[in-house]
């Protein structure tokens, strides 16, 4: 008996609405309707890039320090990377659509058991509903669409992962001017343009309560909609390399499993790449308002005020979310191991740049901190598409999670490097450019070593691969015509789709825009 014929043996029942094989589309699924339910999950967990709107008013409302607050997003994007790996491989096993469902669940109880902490005053309850539930959702929602997004573009990896992880970089570009409107309706002394002005509790429960639902609705549209391809379709006119592997572009047709891929050094040295990528870009995005009024400080007066400062803070996350999309699309091009060469070398370059003559001119050290910004998204989105070039896809959403707990280690290390330094330069408001040479030069040394891992990179070793059997025998069997995978999406669903995505993006970039305006007038 084939493994095929194994696993048509063992559809005897008919699968709930959530179950993988009632995600198997039919031949003739038009694979662009997947690209916006990715971004549907993407743009709404990227809420915590955006959680430094509303810390003020939490350090006002709770009467703590600004590092209990901030551990609340600390413990969120370790929870990310924890419930990333730890759920990597039961999400490809029982497909996306459950995944992302127990995403939406998770990330809509955080915010609702947020609420309930802010209400009460009792912080704990935000570390356990934001950090610990919503960090969870973080994990499964974050891997989830990209290794279904990577099956449905196997000949453009790179654009496909670029696509849903864009949504991730765009999140904050959203959620910032949402949460600061939402927060000046609940609370009509809270004024967003001044930096001192904050949110009474009352508010700061409605906008979580707000937030919470309105997610959960928009990710739910995700849920709906995605879809995993037939075990025989492929892309029209496109021809499945004919080799084992490609040494040139490491582009394998073989499988590595999950459990096999960390005994490979592939693995670590990818893990090692992304480590270094991510600290050296959190270094400027953590720091990025107070930094650039530094920079321009001469006898204790900034030259950059605090609006156009956030004006920058919001160019870089449209440079963030930019730069997923172009470097990922490029390195379809030019093959994912350049592409790290060019983040990681040409990032050494822009941060001594930065350190020597950032100093000179606004518009100078703006473009060369979106450059880096751009090049920190960049190595996120390309990251899945290395991995597939590398392990193949059959378990390329579990092994993916466990590559992202570099980024939990560097959301930690990142932050520590740079105010390490900048606590024994001097108290924050009085600091200028040199006191941030030190730690610009230490990131020179952290992208080096991420620039000599990614030349090590060699294609797996066959003793890694898995066999033919084994890995058919892990495919799903599509349900049968009745059940509901027969039915194929009309243009009109996925134009509507595209729209609903195109609207949330124009608002969030029309905001950024304005506001980045400040910075330069």
């Amino acid at each position: 008996m084939t493994a095929t014929t194994q696993r048509t043996a063992t559809t005897t029942s008919t699968p709930g609405f959530l179950d993988r094989r009632r995600t198997v589309a039919p031949l003739g699924f038009n694979r662009w309707l997947i690209p916006p339910a990715a971004l549907a999950v993407h743009l709404c967990i990227g809420q915590v890039y955006a959680t430094s709107v509303y810390k003020t008013s939490l350090v006002a409302h709770f009467d703590t320090s600004q590092t209990a607050i901030g551990i609340i997003f600390s413990i969120a994007i370790v929870m990310l990377g924890l419930s990333a790996a730890v759920f990597g491989t039961w999400v490809d096993r029982n497909g996306p659509r459950k995944a992302m469902f127990v995403a939406t669940v998770c990330w809509g109880t955080g915010f609702l058991v947020g609420a309930a902490g802010i209400a009460t005053s009792q912080l704990w309850l935000l570390y356990l509903g934001y950090g610990v539930i919503g960090g969870i959702g973080l994990g499964i929602g974050y891997i989830s669409p990209v290794s279904t997004l990577i099956k449905w573009f196997p000949d453009r990896p790179g654009l496909a992962t670029g696509l849903a992880i864009m949504g991730f970089g765009g999140g904050a570009m959203v959620a910032s001017p949402l949460s600061r409107q939402l927060l000046s309706a609940y609370d009509p002394g809270y004024t967003p343009s001044d930096s001192t002005s904050t949110a009474d509790g009352h508010a700061l429960t409605l906008l979580f309560v707000t937030l919470g639902i309105v997610y959960a609705l928009v990710m739910l549209i995700g849920v709906f909609n995605i879809r995993v391809p037939h075990p025989d379709w492929k892309p029209e006119g496109w021809t499945p390399p004919g080799e084992a592997r490609d040494t040139a572009t490491l582009v394998t047709t073989k499988s590595v499993s999950a459990a096999s891929s960390i005994r490979t050094p592939q693995f670590w040295l990818l893990w090692v790449v992304l480590f270094c990528n991510v600290t050296a870009g959190i270094g400027i995005l953590e720091q990025a308002s107070p930094m650039i009024q530094d920079f321009f400080r001469e006898n204790g007066s900034s030259a950059v005020t605090v609006a156009a400062a956030g004006g920058f803070v919001g160019l870089l996350s449209l440079f963030n979310m930019a730069g997923r999309f172009v470097w990922s699309s490029t390195s379809d091009v030019i093959g994912r191991k350049p592409m790290y060469m060019v983040y990681l070398g040409v990032g050494i370059l822009a941060y001594i740049g930065l350190a020597l003559a950032g100093h000179v001119a606004i518009a100078l050290f703006v473009l060369i901190a979106a450059v880096l910004i751009s090049f920190y998204g960049g190595g996120f989105a390309t990251a899945p598409a290395y991995l597939r070039d590398l392990f193949g896809t059959f378990q390329v959403g579990a092994i993916h999670g466990r590559l992202l707990t570099a980024w939990s280690a560097a959301g930690v290390a990142g932050p520590l490097i740079i105010n390490g330094f900048l606590d024994a330069q001097g108290k924050p408001g009085t600091l200028t450019a040199d006191a941030y040479t030190p730690a610009l030069l230490t990131m020179v040394g952290v992208l080096a070593v991420g620039f000599v891992a990614n030349l090590l990179v060699r294609p797996v070793a066959d003793r890694f691969h898995e066999s033919d059997d084994v890995v058919e025998a892990a495919k799903p069997a599509p349900v049968e015509a009745g059940e509901g995978s027969s039915r194929l999406p009309g243009t009109a669903r996925v134009v509507a789709l595209w729209a609903v995505i195109a609207v949330i993006l124009a608002y969030g970039v029309f905001q950024t825009v304005t506001t980045a305006a400040k910075l330069f007038a």
